[in-house]
């Protein structure tokens, strides 16, 4: 099973932050547009945590906003 997601929005900074584990500084970087960047498990590859920057002006906008990733949701138990 994953792991629960948790976000965070730094109003200062304006960004919102989804993670699925505690940022650390061996993550790497990339950003997948849109303003948007994920980091990566450095070994797997893998998305741990997004970057969504700029994201109060996203709520004003009339489009619906995506995140250039795919996701299984699930119920968490925990």
């Amino acid at each position: 099973m994953g792991e629960k997601l948790k976000f965070n929005y730094d109003r200062e900074a304006d960004i919102l932050y989804i993670n699925m584990v505690k940022p650390y500084s061996e993550q790497e970087s990339e950003e997948l547009g849109d303003e948007v960047i994920a980091r990566l498990n450095p070994k797997t590859g893998e998305v741990e945590n997004l970057e969504v920057l700029f994201f109060s002006t996203r709520l004003l906008r009339s489009d619906m906003m995506e995140l250039p990733i795919h996701a299984n949701f699930q119920i968490s138990t925990r």
